[in-house]
């Protein structure tokens, strides 16, 4: 008969796939790249050690090929550093001691508290302790073999730099300019549901959506802003970097208007939605305010445009001349309305002050 009861599972317990996958992998050339410098760094340590197996240069080409050169440049320093302290840890402890089963342990705890004190990077610090356990378990402790295994890590190390330079360094300065501009066209996007619930009488629920909506240029901002941070660590110390470090700076600049325009959008948003009533579309200046928001759309849609796309036929969307006008003069609001309406008239004016570059008058 089976049982009645179950035991139940805590959900932390609860091991899932997306825990062990990621959604997305690396490039199949990054797996390639991390190969080749491993056979090179393995063959390569073979000949000028022979007899032993070049563990250490092979762990160390592994680590070392990361997705950017600046990256991988980091890893070499902290792995040979680590590899360096972890040997000589490991030959003075195996030659004052031994190598017996305790003192292997007890140096690894060792080393793990020298690493703390020095207050040594994650990547030093765990090197260390490896080295230590990699060579008292090995049962070597001449000068010979220390001196043998750092050179052979600084082997593996300069190898895993040189293919990570050759072979077709990587540049991540596309999804950086995706980001932004997807971020600019948002922005735009966002001004002009502004302007169509300006003239329109929302519900409630659809003044929550407007402002919902409006705060997802958070999380686009961050977004941009780690695709823009990614591609510049790309191009630092990357041979192709001049020819693309000027797609890079026009890209940050653009960034750097946008971020304001976000505060903006989302001030009006928030605005609209706490000082709305139904009367406010009756307000003669509104219509106004809903045509300069769509002005403003269309000219940051222009000023989000790709620099490298083609020019858009006259006729489309976004295309012709910007259409901002000057600021409007407005006349006297209801009361129930003046704080609203001077809220969304301010930063419309700096709305257009930023769109147009106009520095003084933002």
């Amino acid at each position: 008969m089976a049982s009645k009861f179950r035991v139940p599972i805590p959900p932390s317990l609860n091991i899932r796939a997306a825990n062990i996958r990621t959604s997305t992998r690396p490039p199949f050339l990054q797996v390639a790249k991390t190969a080749t410098a491993m056979i090179i760094s393995w063959g390569l340590a073979a000949l000028l050690f022979p007899g032993e197996l070049p563990v250490f240069a092979t762990i160390a080409a592994l680590l070392v090929v990361q997705p950017s050169v600046n990256q991988s440049v980091g890893r070499a320093i902290e792995r040979s550093l680590g590899v360096i302290l972890g040997v000589i840890i490991a030959y003075v402890v195996g030659l004052v001691f031994g190598a017996n089963t305790w003192i292997v342990l007890l140096a690894i705890v060792a080393s793990l508290i020298i690493s703390w004190a020095l207050k040594l990077t994650p990547g030093t610090a765990n090197q260390i302790p490896i080295s230590v356990m990699l060579v008292l378990s090995l049962g070597a402790t001449n000068p010979e073999y220390a001196l043998a295994r750092i050179v052979e890590t600084i082997i593996g190390a300069a190898i895993g730099v040189i293919v990570n330079i050759a072979i077709v360094p990587p540049v991540l300065t596309g999804p950086a300019r995706t980001a932004v501009l997807d971020l600019g066209r948002e922005i735009a996007a966002t001004l002009d549901r502004l302007a169509v619930a300006l003239t329109s009488r929302p519900s409630p629920g659809e003044r929550d959506a407007l402002l919902i909506e409006a705060r997802l240029l958070r999380p686009m901002e961050k977004k941009a802003e780690a695709a823009l941070t990614a591609a510049d660590e790309s191009l630092t110390l990357n041979p192709r970097q001049s020819r693309h470090r000027v797609v890079l700076e026009h890209d940050q600049q653009l960034f750097a208007r946008l971020r304001p325009l976000i505060t903006r959008s989302l001030g009006m948003t928030r605005a609209f939605h706490d000082h709305y009533d139904d009367s406010l579309a009756d307000e003669p200046t509104i219509a106004a305010i809903a045509d300069e928001l769509e002005r403003s759309a269309h000219d940051l849609r222009l000023l989000s445009r790709d620099p490298d796309a083609p020019v858009a036929e006259p006729g489309t969307e976004t295309a012709g001349i910007p259409v901002l006008t000057a600021p409007l003069v407005i006349s006297t609001p209801n009361p129930r309305h003046w704080v609203l309406i001077g809220s969304l008239m301010e930063d419309l004016r700096r709305i257009h002050a930023e769109i147009t570059g106009d520095d003084d008058a933002a």
